[in-house]
């Protein structure tokens, strides 16, 4: 599923959350902007290809389906996710017939239709090990067809290395000692290595986006959409919410509200854009 955030604890596997479409989408404008800044680098002679479609993988509750598939009229645009909430969400909110939605699993990614892009924004750092993924996908596509994606590197700032503090404050320890959230992303330069053989032309970059929240306990709440879930869902109701009680406390101090009730949200960010040789 689309959008989080990366942080260093790891685990034997990584069970994918329930996520909650709702809550995801209360930041969707915060969310948006990367989303289209790396729609923006794609060239759109790629999606013309007949017989080929383009992909949004991880597409959470299809907002970034939609706009792929106004950005790029012709082809079809398949959505996939692991999440039926999310999926079902996307379904109920889309009429265009060219836009379709699928239940996969982004570590066994296998197209229908061949692909002439391959898009995804804020998903792959689910993955465990994603980077090893990376060259298989765009080997899926044809010469010339591009590879797009973007996942948050946030994973050492206040907002998720304070998850693992609010994890060991309470009598929740030991339950949460084993939870795994998002994988970590690398630095850039392993990402060119690791894909530059296979490439006529890639860009690799990243941005810090300065996001406006505004609300009760907004870094909170953002989080609690994404990173914070597997957390959240290893405790029962009550411990749930005193862990997110600790967690908010921790967070406000982190990134306090400024006086003209803005509280701004520094979050790094990872851009592959990359063409099959």
């Amino acid at each position: 599923m689309s959008d989080a955030k990366a942080h260093t604890l790891e685990a034997p596997t990584l069970k994918a959350p329930i996520w909650d479409a709702n809550l995801y989408l209360k930041f969707a404008d915060a969310r948006l902007r990367p989303a289209l800044d790396l729609m923006g680098r794609l060239d759109p002679a790629n999606a013309a290809r007949p017989g080929h479609a383009i992909y949004d993988l991880g597409c959470g509750a299809g907002n970034i389906t939609r706009l792929l598939a106004e950005r790029f009229p012709g082809p079809p645009v398949i959505g996939i996710d692991s999440s039926e909430e999310m999926l079902a969400k996307a379904r109920s909110q889309t009429a265009d017939s060219r836009v379709s939605f699928t239940k996969g699993d982004l570590a066994h990614f296998e197209p229908g239709l061949p692909p002439g892009i391959l898009y995804s924004n804020a998903a792959y750092q689910w993955v465990e090990n994603h980077i090893d993924h990376f060259p298989g996908l765009l080997k899926l596509l044809p010469s010339g067809g591009q590879l797009a994606i973007q996942m948050p590197r946030n994973h050492e700032a206040p907002s998720h290395a304070l998850m693992k503090t609010a994890a060991e404050k309470g009598p929740w320890r030991d339950k949460l000692a084993g939870v795994g959230g998002i994988r970590p992303v690398w630095e850039p330069a392993r990402y060119y290595d690791a894909l530059k053989p296979l490439c006529s032309d890639l860009e690799v970059w990243e941005s810090i986006y300065q996001q406006p929240l505004t609300g009760k306990d907004p870094v909170a709440q953002y989080t609690a959409g994404t990173g914070l879930r597997p957390y959240m869902e290893a405790l029962d109701k009550e411990e749930a919410a005193a862990f997110y009680d600790i967690y908010r406390t921790l967070i406000a101090e982190a990134y306090p509200t400024r006086a003209d009730g803005i509280t701004l949200f520094p979050f790094r960010r990872l851009f592959i854009v990359a063409r099959r040789a």
